[in-house]
């Protein structure tokens, strides 16, 4: 009788998820193809920042902010990317590349933020590297590095996020699934590149004192005036500043304790590469697996298919299993991934055996934590009469950020000394 009990449950469970991916597999099927062409983009900066061992020993406290700066980039962009959603879905843009007024503001809106942000992750680094005594550039430096990249990242990120958004939008893909993984990929992929550049100009300009001082005045002046208005051109304008700046100035303060984070271990980091090359592999594909669910719950909210109750239902629980099937999947891939590129590019690693379960053990803590926190962030903001676009993305995906670099760096810590 029992045996029958099981089989029946059994049969019951297979039948349910046979179901359940028959009526959600092609937001699967879009997910994971994100994900996979993000892994690229995040595997070649994995490689990248396995080899800037150099510039972070020559440029002392560098790795405090890559993790703010490459957040940045998704959580401004990103969210960029989920408004055209969400505009594209009830018919307010258009996805013939046709510039609008609405268009327009948000443009302007996110090359300002970009700015402001890359100022303030400039200071924030500095003061973590002061708070934990780790030795580090002059503030100056930092904030120079920090604005240069943003700004040559912010002229290569604009017209990528509105081609992505546009195009998959016009071919009959849900953006939701699609541009947050993508727009992270490339946002990860161009911004170490850019730090690289920003260091060689900074490395121009250092021949007199005074020409980093005139453009650090520049700099800040225009910031300022850029902000002041775009803040009264529109409301719209005006709705995105106030939402979103306090929000993603919270977002870079977490960016630079997980950078701190980083540093506190960078040692370990130093001594095993394929740790290094895994970093912005697992971080790049965390944020953007937390961003898909992100984006899916803003739409849910806005178009009543999600519920803001107090308890997640319905289509909400779908979303989480969605999650979860795209985790068991991507999480060991970029593990193998790490480690087969630190093999074919004679960087030391940590070994299959012991990369696979660290990547997938933290992926699977984190993502177990991340989808009840988005889904209270998406449904008390849009409760507060405040737009889940502007908020769910910066805010899930900087603490993703945050959380990922400890998860990481502790489950391998944990795993390196049980395998050794």
């Amino acid at each position: 009788m029992k045996d029958k009990q099981k089989r029946i449950r059994s049969s019951l469970s297979t039948q349910a998820f046979s179901d359940f991916y028959g009526e959600h597999n092609y937001i699967i099927k879009e997910g994971l193809i994100a994900l996979l062409i993000c892994a690229v983009g995040d595997l070649v900066a994995g490689i990248i920042l396995g080899k800037m061992t150099f510039f972070l020993e020559a440029f002392p406290g560098l790795l405090v902010v890559i993790p703010g700066a490459i957040g940045m980039r998704g959580n401004i962009f990103g969210s960029f990317a989920s408004r055209l959603s969400t505009y594209l879905h009830i018919g307010l843009i258009s996805p013939k590349f046709q510039f609008s007024e609405d268009l327009n503001y948000n443009i302007f809106s996110s090359f300002v933020l970009t700015l402001v942000l890359s100022i303030f992750l400039g200071i924030v680094a500095k003061i973590f590297c002061i708070l934990l005594h780790h030795p580090s550039m002059e503030l100056i430096d930092f904030i120079l590095i920090c604005t240069i990249a943003g700004i040559i990242s912010n002229l290569i990120m604009l017209p990528i996020t509105m081609l992505v958004s546009f195009k998959s939008f016009e071919h009959g893909w849900d953006p939701d699934n699609i541009t947050s993984p993508i727009i992270a990929a490339f946002g990860d992929l161009f911004t170490l590149p850019a730090i690289i550049a920003s260091i060689f100009i900074l490395k121009a300009l250092d021949f007199n004192i005074l020409v980093k001082d005139i453009v650090l005045a520049v700099i800040l002046i225009g910031v300022l005036i850029s902000f002041v208005y775009c803040y009264r051109l529109s409301d719209e304008t005006k709705t995105i500043l106030r939402q979103s700046t306090p929000i993603l100035l919270l977002c870079s303060f977490l960016g630079g304790s997980a950078g701190g984070i980083l540093n506190s271990s960078v040692e370990t980091l130093l001594t095993n590469p394929s740790l290094l090359t895994l970093l912005p592999l697992f971080s790049g594909e965390s944020g953007s697996l937390i961003s898909i669910l992100g984006a899916r719950l803003s739409s849910g909210l806005h178009s009543g298919l999600v519920e803001p109750l107090s308890k997640p239902k319905g289509e909400a629980l779908h979303n989480f299993a969605i999650c979860f099937i795209l985790a068991i999947i991507v999480f060991p891939l970029i593990g193998i991934l790490a480690e087969t590129s630190s093999v074919m590019f004679g960087t030391v690693g940590v070994g299959f055996d012991k990369i696979i379960p660290i990547s997938t053990l933290a992926g699977l803590i984190l993502v177990a934590v991340m989808v009840v926190l988005v889904y209270y962030i998406s449904t008390v903001s849009y409760n507060h009469n405040l737009d889940p676009d502007n908020i769910v993305i910066p805010v899930s995906t900087s603490v993703t950020d945050s959380i990922s670099s400890l998860i990481l760096i502790s489950v391998s810590l944990v795993i390196l000394g049980f395998l050794i």
